[in-house]
């Protein structure tokens, strides 16, 4: 069985310490490829160096082949410049990354003005249209202006809506716009009613795993620190709410991922 975590943050410094202690816990719980996510021009980078050591090519212990992506998350839009775009674009051209992402829309917290974060999204987009690029779309309390901007800037998508939050509406016309559905830890938490509706309504073939790790861990880990392994327990309780095997699920959810980010084959 392969599973694929598509989101984390693997660089983050929080596995400063232990990074391949929880390497090897991730191809322990058959994760053999990880998508480290970039934020800002920094992690981006970080990410790049950090699947170059791990790719599957490297000179590296058995474990997960990690691929990189870059972009500029909305918390940190202000500090987007026309010169960080240009570096962000010959970034995009590193061997390692596989897509433009995390960009999109927090109105949440709202640390970089909306206008402004709407701005540099779009950008984005349209950097990852000129390259072919597939992305990765953050979305939190922002689904109307989200989509929006995703018709305005064009259609026939090739990207995710990672750690899905939106309704069975929204699912429906993100998938009519060409995305996949991602699903994180929350799908496993008891009250999330409104997700694991969503994982019902959404077919399998449209459907990604990740863990947003460090962030979100899933039940029974909820409030500890996450990390790739995890990721299985999304897909278990994915398996539960589709009445079907896990293996079946991590194959499809799998294939999702290599076609999507036009990975090589794992295993």
């Amino acid at each position: 069985m392969i599973l694929i975590d598509t989101h984390a943050h693997l660089h983050d410094r929080r596995f400063a310490a232990d990074r391949d202690e929880v390497l090897a816990r991730a191809m322990a719980a058959d994760v053999q490829g990880i998508i480290t996510v970039g934020t800002d021009l920094e992690s981006s980078k970080k990410a790049i160096a950090l699947a170059s050591r791990h790719s599957g090519n490297a000179i590296e212990p058995r474990g997960p082949v990690v691929y990189a992506t870059v972009g500029v998350h909305p918390h940190d839009a202000s500090k987007l410049n026309p010169e960080m775009l240009a570096e962000l674009e010959r970034l995009a051209s590193e061997k390692p990354v596989v897509a433009i992402g995390e960009i999109g829309l927090d109105l949440y917290r709202n640390l970089s003005p909306p206008a402004v974060q709407e701005k540099v999204f779009v950008e984005q987009l349209e950097l990852a249209r000129r390259l072919d690029k597939p992305v990765v779309i953050h979305d939190r309390d922002a689904h109307t202006q989200v989509l929006s901007l995703l018709r305005q800037v064009g259609k026939d998508w090739q990207g995710v809506l990672h750690c899905f939050s939106g309704d069975e509406e929204m699912a429906r016309q993100a998938m009519s716009m060409g995305f996949l559905i991602s699903l994180a830890g929350p799908l496993t938490f008891e009250n999330a009613h409104r997700l694991q509706a969503v994982a019902r309504l959404v077919p399998l073939e449209r459907l990604l795993i990740e863990t947003d790790c460090p962030y979100l861990a899933p039940e029974p880990y909820r409030g500890k620190r996450n990390e790739p392994a995890y990721v299985r327990q999304v897909a278990v309780r994915l398996a539960e709410l589709k009445n079907t095997r896990l293996e079946h699920v991590a194959q499809v959810t799998t294939d999702n991922a290599v076609r999507l980010f036009r990975l090589p084959p794992l295993g």
